[in-house]
């Protein structure tokens, strides 16, 4: 059970986020500071400014040759199978679509590890590991006791008084928990980028029937009507070939128009420079320089802040607090505390995590949605309503 001081530790990192999205709320909706411009573009310093420093920021702070390979394995595998699924959905059912996969991949697999998953999952570690102690004091009270008890009735163990002892000292010591230690700053928030391909394509296409006199004036041309079906069939088959060919031509120009996201986006060469600075500096125990330093964190500092500050003026320009409306808000939160954490506890069961580090990956897995998510899905124009409601 999580005590005060842990509830107390959880809030401090959560509240200021909050207070400073309620300013950005009341800015725009009761103090008229920020005008529908204005906040678009703060959204968008957020994305390819504060966000990027940010991540550099987190990730080069890890240290990669210490973290749990079977966690990583396990959050790999659960997005895959997410990823799969929402495939599937958008390619062969009526319903499904491409934006919402996007969308529904960020709702099940991004939540809120940095800002309230680390307090929580530290105050959860260290509750774990006093309750463990605890239970080992019991047991070894209790052991002691028993061993008193036996050496005054005289009871043998083994059949033999002389080896009395070693037995239940060896019972003593047996741990009866087997603690994994789980080193919360290791889960490194997932901010993957979102995207949105905006395709405009246009399709001008003839059925290919003229007239009753254009029928007639081509059946006496071709001299036979067994022709001109002949012809006609044709084009029906060649117009029906068109959405095949334009299908594949659609989807090319979105792998390209992503492509070019990703190679435009900040946020992916953060995350990989973040990653190498790790390594080299872990590898051979070398710090950043206080100019670099100072010069990443006089931005990245500010990303939370102006993430939850974005996300409070975009509320405001909102008709409503529930954007997107009841009926989406309850998919979102199927997604967000139901699908997510049920396919992380079966790809980690299924990679052989166990005991506390199983525990803490069914946890972040269930934390509320990240912010960050919300900035890309704004910044693409990706359903940022679920999103701001998540």
């Amino acid at each position: 059970m999580i005590g005060i001081n842990d509830l107390y530790s959880v809030l401090t990192a959560v509240v200021p986020l909050y207070v400073t999205m309620f300013l950005a709320y009341a800015s725009v909706k009761w103090w008229n500071i920020f005008t529908p411009e204005q906040c678009a573009g703060i959204n968008r310093f957020v994305a390819i400014f504060a966000v990027p420093l940010l991540s550099f920021e987190f990730v080069s702070r890890i240290n990669p040759y210490k973290m749990d390979l079977l966690f990583l394995a396990a959050d790999g595998v659960s997005k895959v199978l997410i990823l799969l699924v929402l495939l599937c959905w958008a390619n062969f059912s009526k319903s499904g679509s491409l934006d919402w996969s996007i969308t529904l991949f960020s709702l099940s697999t991004l939540p809120n590890t940095l800002v309230m998953g680390i307090p929580l999952l530290k105050s959860i570690e260290t509750r774990t590991s006093v309750l463990s102690q605890l239970k080992e004091s019991r047991n070894s009270c209790y052991f002691d006791k028993e061993k008193e008890n036996l050496k005054a009735t005289g009871e043998k163990i083994g059949g033999n008084c002389g080896n009395e002892d070693e037995v239940i000292n060896v019972i003593a010591t047996t741990p009866s928990n087997q603690q994994t230690a789980q080193n919360v700053n290791k889960i490194a928030p997932d901010q993957s980028q979102r995207f949105k391909p905006m395709v405009a394509a246009s399709v001008d296409g003839e059925d290919g029937t003229g007239t009753c006199e254009q029928t007639v004036q081509t059946a006496q041309k071709e001299e036979s009507s067994g022709k001109v079906v002949a012809s006609e069939k044709q084009g029906d088959l060649e117009d029906a070939s068109i959405p095949s060919s334009l299908s594949s031509a659609m989807l090319l120009k979105i792998l390209k128009k992503v492509w070019f996201k990703l190679v435009r986006n900040p946020n992916s060469y953060s995350s990989l420079l973040g990653l190498s600075w790790a390594l080299i500096s872990c590898r051979w125990d070398i710090k950043k320089p206080q100019i670099m330093e100072n010069s990443v964190t006089i931005l990245s500092s500010a990303g939370l802040g102006m993430a939850m500050f974005s996300l409070g003026l975009f509320m405001a320009l909102q008709p409503r607090i529930i954007a997107c409306g009841k009926k989406l808000a309850f998919y979102g939160m199927l997604a967000r505390f139901l699908a997510g954490p049920a396919l992380m506890a079966i790809a980690s069961v299924a990679v052989g995590l166990r005991g506390t580090t199983l525990k803490v990956s069914i946890v972040q897995a269930a934390l509320p949605q990240g912010i960050v998510p919300f900035v890309f899905a704004r910044e693409y124009n990706l359903h940022p309503d679920v999103l701001s409601t998540a």
